[in-house]
């Protein structure tokens, strides 16, 4: 497990998506226009790695991305509430079991 700051999660998101923009060969301009996101918010989001969630989600939907970070971010049965539990889950063994068959 890879652990980063949330001052590098926003540099490395940041970087990502203009990465994507650039992929999909739009301009900040561009981005802006279909995205509704007003073009000063996106070039501090790309230079700074700050935005709303909201204006997140927007950039992202142009851009392709939006259905893989909520999925990614969806619950998978995980009841953990700390990283502690997490890491305790992920320790435990799993048992298996063996039916005894019936002897001729």
């Amino acid at each position: 497990m890879i652990f980063i700051t949330p001052h590098e999660a926003l540099e490395q998101t940041a970087a990502a998506m203009r990465q994507h923009r650039i992929a999909h060969r739009l301009t900040q301009e561009d981005l802006s226009q279909k995205s509704g996101v007003p073009l000063a918010t996106l070039r501090k989001f790309e230079r700074t790695g700050l935005i709303s969630l909201e204006s997140f989600f927007k950039l992202a939907l142009v851009t392709g991305v939006l259905d893989k970070l909520v999925s990614m971010i969806e619950t998978q049965g995980t009841t953990a509430t700390s990283l502690d539990e997490i890491l305790k889950q992920n320790k435990k063994p799993k048992r298996m079991r063996v039916k005894a068959g019936k002897k001729s």
